[in-house]
């Protein structure tokens, strides 16, 4: 059954709208299932996608390859930029040792949300202030997801934000992700689900069957094998 959003739109009257203004969109792709099924959905409908991928880790090669397949797929360069949580856990010596932090903290990086980052990114892809951010959010993903598009609605006028698939289930974006012919990345066999953190959900299955990939985190983050102690002592 499809999925009913209280007060809302549906998704397809959500693209449709998009369709109708003629532009490009930009779409913050995770490379996950349901950012996959947002790109499907704007393709089909005819509109121009400009994909980005906020990277957690410089030069991951398991994002990387990840990146590289995808564009394969598609045929458009998926741009990348930093994503926010970069800057703030380095700023803050997360896992690092004391000579970084030294380093660390004569560099004294900015930090960025989401928000700050926009219009540079605009900028960088030659896109128009009032562009659309798109983002494969589903209602039915988790009860605070349902409850913030009902409220704030699947296209936000003031950030210009547009959740394309909202009241699209799990069977219609793994049906869609297969008529596309993309399978699910590697991530989804490591973590259950796409890459996206430093705790030990990510970081054991990454040390244990990904060990180039674990020694990229190291480079930046060299006590990460830290928090595996700890949840070995503490539990999860």
């Amino acid at each position: 059954m499809p999925t009913i959003i209280k007060g809302q739109p549906t998704s397809a009257e959500v693209r449709r709208k998009l369709k109708e203004e003629g532009r490009p969109v930009v779409l913050s792709c995770s490379l996950g299932k349901d950012s996959l099924a947002a790109w499907i959905a704007l393709e089909d409908e005819g509109i121009e996608v400009v994909p980005i991928y906020y990277w957690s880790i410089p030069g991951l090669p398991m994002v990387e390859h990840n990146v590289e397949t995808i564009e394969g797929v598609f045929g458009v360069k998926i741009h990348q930029y930093p994503h926010p949580r970069w800057s703030r856990t380095l700023n803050n010596c997360v896992f690092q040792s004391p000579e970084h932090c030294d380093v660390i903290e004569a560099a004294n990086m900015p930090v960025f949300g989401y928000d700050d980052m926009r219009p540079f990114i605009l900028e960088d892809l030659g896109l128009p202030d009032d562009t659309w951010f798109c983002d494969g959010v589903r209602a039915c993903d988790n009860p605070y997801r349902r409850a913030s598009l009902t409220k704030h609605g699947l296209m936000k006028l003031t950030t210009r934000k547009a959740s394309v698939v909202a009241d699209w289930t799990k069977s219609e974006v793994m049906a869609a992700i297969e008529r596309r012919g993309i399978g699910l990345p590697p991530d989804y066999e490591l973590f259950g689900r796409s890459f996206d953190g430093l705790d030990m959900r990510f970081m054991k299955p990454l040390r244990e069957k990904r060990p180039k990939d674990f020694e990229v985190v190291k480079q930046w983050y060299p006590f990460i094998e830290a928090d595996e102690k700890r949840w070995a002592h503490y539990g999860l």
